[in-house]
């Protein structure tokens, strides 16, 4: 059976050696990435592909964002070589990468739009990747509304990658996360304060037809799922200095319905109650099949082996088996 991947990360040579320019000698999670076979080395890349009948990936750039560091044409210059490269070797190995997702300059709004439309338009790829915030920043901020409206307009989705760093720490007296917590415990919550943002400032009510998937499962979404839906029933009840109140009566569904709308991806690190918890909130036709490679202890082969387990291991018919490996991201991402 295909098996279409839809979020695997890789630094192709010509993005790698500018982001290396960029910012210099990597350092924590970046240094680990850098150290992945896998992440550079196409043939390596090849070899674990190989070990899974079917399989195929869609590329996006792994963290940082292209506008982690640098002035603001530095930004434009490494999205465009990020976009460039992965549209290159989806042109040479279309057998293995069916498409890509662009990295766009967040911090640069005009920047991010641009770079949207002509990767897309021009490039072929299925959608765009940001981050759960923007140098600190939520997503619903203001400023970052034109690159939601465009990829509306474009039909193609939005990947959201939790992005926190030691820099969160997990108590007010403390001054970073220890332990990374801020990466075991702080992602999946980064993941869920994101749709929340979303949800209430009511991005989904002007935006109809945004498409918006979520990595690792949803976050911490299905796991709280009473908590978000008869929970957030009773927004403001909770809350002297705001009055909340009126928002429930002016959004145009129940908060838990608008949760809903979201697509979330298997990347549970093999955990199938994990996916048996996302799959019961989402359902099945929002769900894409994801290993979150190559980032797992054996340099790649481990998520995509442990994952496929997971999924076979389901209680769900070959139909719904096809929908989560490929039909439903074929159908989202638009490819044939």
């Amino acid at each position: 059976m295909r098996k279409l991947d839809i979020f695997t990360h890789i630094w192709p040579k010509p993005f790698h050696d500018a982001l290396l320019k960029t910012t210099g000698q990597m350092k924590d999670m970046h240094r680990r990435s850098e150290a992945i076979p896998m992440m550079t080395n196409l043939d390596r890349r090849f070899q674990v592909m190989d070990m899974f009948e079917g399989y195929q990936q869609i590329l996006s750039l792994a963290s940082p964002a292209p506008d982690a560091a640098g002035p603001r044409d530095v930004w434009r210059e490494l999205a465009r070589i990020g976009s460039d490269s992965m549209a290159e070797l989806c042109r040479k190995y279309p057998e293995r990468f069916p498409s890509f997702i662009a990295s766009v300059p967040m911090r640069d709004p005009e920047g991010a739009v641009e770079e949207a439309r002509r990767a897309v338009k021009d490039l072929g790829a299925c959608g765009i990747q940001v981050y759960s915030n923007v140098a600190g920043k939520a997503l619903d901020a203001p400023e970052f509304r034109p690159v939601f409206r465009e990829m509306e307009r474009l039909g193609k989705p939005i990947w959201i990658h939790p992005a926190r760093t030691a820099s969160f720490p997990d108590y007010q007296t403390e001054s970073f996360s220890l332990y990374e917590i801020w990466w075991t415990f702080g992602w999946p919550y980064e993941s869920s304060v994101a749709q929340a943002r979303i949800v209430f400032s009511k991005m989904l009510d002007e935006m109809p037809g945004l498409k918006l998937i979520i990595h690792h499962a949803g976050g911490m979404i299905p796991f709280f799922e009473g908590r978000v839906g008869p929970g957030w029933d009773q927004l403001g009840a909770r809350t002297s200095g705001t009055d909340y109140r009126p928002l429930l009566k002016e959004l145009k569904k129940r908060p838990l319905d608008y949760f809903k709308l979201f697509y979330a991806d298997t990347a549970t690190f093999g955990s199938q109650s994990a996916l048996v918890c996302a799959l019961a909130f989402y359902g099945i036709d929002h769900m894409l099949f994801s290993s979150d490679a190559p980032f797992d202890p054996e340099g790649g082969s481990m998520y995509i082996r442990e994952t496929i387990r997971a999924i076979e291991a389901l209680d769900i018919s070959r139909q719904d088996r096809e929908k989560l490996y490929y039909k439903n991201a074929c159908a989202l991402l638009g490819i044939s």
